[in-house]
C-alpha cells in the first residue's frame, strides 16, 4: 500500500511580472499552489500537482524541494510556455490591476494525481477552475480527513453552478471578504456567511486582508476575529491569501481534533505566514524564514490580541 501523505494541494503555478509602488520584479514565481506550499511547508510535508513550461525556472523548483515540497505531481510541458500574469498595485496595495494574462500550459491543464497522493490526509483545492476541483475530489481513493478549498470572483460569474457543486463537497473554505458578498448576493457578512455554510462547508474563512480574517467554525455560534498584524512597510501582497491558506492547512495537518480553540490557532498561523509572504517579492520571505522567527511573529500575534 502506499503510504499516506499528510497534505496535498492542487492549483496553479507561474511566472508573474509585479509592479508595486514600491518596486517591481519581471519574473516572479509565483502561482497559489506554489504560495501555499511554501507557507504550509514550515508545518508539515507538502505534495504539489500543478503544471509548468519549459520556461519554469530551476531555481524555483529547487526552492520548492529544499522546502520538502513533493513534485512528482508537477507536470513540465517540454514544449509549452508556464502560466503568465502581470499585474500593478494601487498606492495603497489593496487593489490591482490586471495588464496581462498568458493562461499558457495552464489553459489544457487537467490535473493527475500521482497514486501516492491520492489517499492524502489533507486536501486542498487552491483556485483553478470549479470542474477541475471537482476532477481532483473524484481522483481521491479515500475520503481526505479535510478538505479545503479557495475561488476567486471569474469562477462565481462564469461557473457558478460547479463553484456551488464543488463548495457542497468540501470541509474548509477560503474566501476574500468582496467573493462572500458576491456569491451570496449579501449585504453584510454575517449573513454570507450563513448562507456559504449553507451550502455545506462546516467552517469558513473570510479573509479581509489588511484588517485581517473571520473564522466562522462547526458550531452555529463559532466565531472568531483575528487582526492582521501591522506592518510598516509592505513590498508585494501577491499571495498573501493562498500563504494564509498555506499557514491554516499546515498548521491543521498537525492538529489531533478540529475543535474552536485549534481553529482559533490555525487563522493565527494562516496570518503569520501571509504576514510574512507580504513582506518581499514572491516567496522571498518565506524561502528565508527559521523557525525562531516565526514563532516570534506568532507571539507577536498574541501579544496584539491579549486584553485579559
Amino acid at each position: 500500500m502506499s503510504q499516506k501523505k499528510k497534505l496535498v494541494v492542487v492549483g496553479s503555478v507561474a511566472i508573474d511580472w509585479v509592479i508595486t509602488p514600491v518596486s517591481e520584479r519581471e519574473e516572479s514565481v509565483g502561482g497559489a499552489a506554489t504560495y501555499f506550499a511554501m507557507a504550509a511547508s514550515h508545518h508539515t510535508a507538502v505534495d504539489l500537482v500543478g503544471v509548468v513550461g519549459k520556461d519554469f525556472p530551476e531555481h524555483a523548483l529547487q526552492d520548492l524541494r529544499t522546502a520538502g515540497v513533493g513534485l512528482e505531481g508537477l507536470e513540465v510541458i517540454e514544449d509549452g510556455l508556464t502560466f503568465r500574469w502581470k499585474g500593478r498595485y494601487h498606492e495603497n496595495m489593496n487593489q490591482r490591476d490586471t495588464l496581462e494574462t498568458h493562461l499558457n500550459c495552464f489553459e489544457q491543464f487537467e490535473p493527475k494525481l500521482p497514486e501516492s497522493y491520492r489517499e492524502a490526509e489533507l486536501l486542498f483545492l487552491a483556485n483553478i477552475q470549479p470542474s477541475l476541483q471537482l476532477q481532483v475530489l473524484e481522483q481521491m481513493k479515500t475520503r481526505p480527513r479535510l478538505v479545503g478549498l479557495d475561488t476567486m470572483n471569474l469562477w462565481i460569474d462564469v461557473a457558478s453552478d460547479d463553484l456551488r457543486a464543488v463548495v457542497s463537497k468540501v470541509d474548509v473554505l477560503t474566501i476574500n471578504e468582496e467573493e462572500a458578498l458576491q456569491l451570496t448576493g449579501a449585504t453584510s457578512l454575517l449573513a454570507a456567511a450563513r448562507e456559504i455554510r449553507e451550502l455545506g462547508p462546516k467552517i469558513l474563512v473570510i479573509k479581509r486582508g489588511e484588517y485581517g480574517a473571520l473564522l466562522f467554525g462547526p458550531g452555529s455560534e463559532e466565531l472568531f476575529a483575528a487582526p492582521a498584524i501591522p506592518l510598516e512597510k509592505v513590498d508585494d501582497p501577491t499571495g498573501a491569501g493562498d500563504c494564509f491558506a498555506g499557514g491554516f492547512m499546515g498548521y491543521l495537518s498537525t492538529a489531533e481534533t478540529l475543535d474552536g480553540p485549534t481553529l482559533r490557532r490555525a487563522v493565527i498561523w494562516g496570518s503569520v505566514m501571509a504576514s510574512f509572504c507580504v513582506q518581499g517579492f514572491s516567496y522571498d520571505r518565506l524561502r528565508d524564514l527559521d523557525r525562531a522567527q516565526i514563532d516570534a511573529r506568532y507571539k507577536a500575534f498574541v501579544d496584539l490580541t491579549s486584553f485579559v
